[in-house]
């Protein structure tokens, strides 16, 4: 079976004093999901599958509406910081913000539930959709680190930093029921081009 890894498009920034941030797409999210669903609606795709994390579901919704699909979400793909009461885009992020300083300090801190419980819960929710959906071509719309996390485990690499995907970007992993996983490309973003 096949995976697209697809990280979620832009969001907005969202500081909430009543639990965590959970924003919407921006504007320029909502044209890059629909840019994304446009690429995606032209290949095989049998199965949708989300986070449950707002970003990442409306980032699936417009590829779900053209192939008529019902997505399947899983609380298992939530981004590492999903406890966060503020979420801010990276680009919006100067040297001084919180989520900066704290990686600077300690790049795992990024990690609410620390490191190797945040790696063990993708690889799980990851082998589970494989399961699943054997033989299938699966689109999973998820978060920069859970997509990150999951291709460092697929390439035995330590460095969780050290593939980052842009909004968007969809990664591609062939996965075969006997554990054998395969990366067939990394951050595909050419669909993304006409946009600003």
């Amino acid at each position: 079976m096949e995976l697209l890894v697809i990280r979620h498009a832009l969001p907005e920034a969202e500081v909430r004093d009543d639990g965590p941030a959970d924003p919407p797409l921006s504007p320029l999210g909502l044209r890059q999901a629909e840019a994304t669903a446009d690429f995606l609606a032209g290949e095989t795709v049998d199965a949708i599958v989300t986070s449950t994390m707002r970003r990442a579901i409306e980032t699936g919704r417009p590829l779900a509406e053209r192939l008529d699909i019902n997505p399947e979400r899983l609380d298992g793909l939530k981004e590492s910081d999903h406890r966060r009461a503020s979420y801010t885009p990276m680009e919006d992020m100067d040297e001084d913000h919180e989520v900066i300083q704290e990686y600077l300090e300690d790049p795992l801190l990024m990690f609410s539930d620390g490191y190797d419980t945040f790696r063990n819960q993708i690889h799980d929710a990851f082998d589970a959709i494989v399961e699943n959906h054997s033989g299938q071509v699966v689109a999973v719309f998820c978060h920069s680190m859970v997509a990150s996390v999951y291709l460092q485990t697929v390439l035995g690499h330590g460095d969780p930093f050290a593939l980052i995907s842009d909004y968007c970007g969809i990664s591609r992993v062939t996965a075969s029921s006997t554990g054998i996983r395969t990366l067939r490309s990394v951050n595909e973003t050419a669909h993304l081009r006409h946009l600003p």
